[in-house]
């Protein structure tokens, strides 16, 4: 069964970090490009963060640059996120997704508030 299942959300004050994960299951993890989105309460999902199959190429939005990376792992077939410096813009459901499968996660939220 193709999966992908993150974990790592939570509550954290501004200022603060956290560190999404994503594993997948059920596909060949290195044969696709994966991403992180996010959707935040009445605003459309928006696209954080792309990480090509082997890693080495990544593109992030320009609001998260410099604050949030995205990695992966191909041995333990995970994607990551990153988070420092939190806002409460960066408050949403965030999902990861395959392109190449076609797949997304069921999201884990995420809330900063003081």
């Amino acid at each position: 069964q193709v999966q992908l299942a993150e974990s790592g959300g939570g509550l954290v004050q501004p200022g603060g970090s956290l560190r999404l994960s994503c594993a997948a299951s059920g596909f060949t993890f290195t044969n696709s490009a994966m991403h992180w989105y996010r959707q935040a309460p009445g605003k459309e999902r928006e696209l954080v963060g792309w990480i090509s199959s082997s890693g080495s190429s990544t593109i992030h939005l320009d609001s998260v640059k410099g604050r949030f990376t995205i990695s992966r792992d191909n041995v333990k077939k995970a994607v990551y996120l990153e988070m420092n410096s939190l806002s409460p813009d960066d408050t949403a459901v965030y999902y990861c997704f395959s392109s190449g499968f076609g797949v997304w996660g069921q999201g884990t939220q995420v809330t900063v508030s003081s």
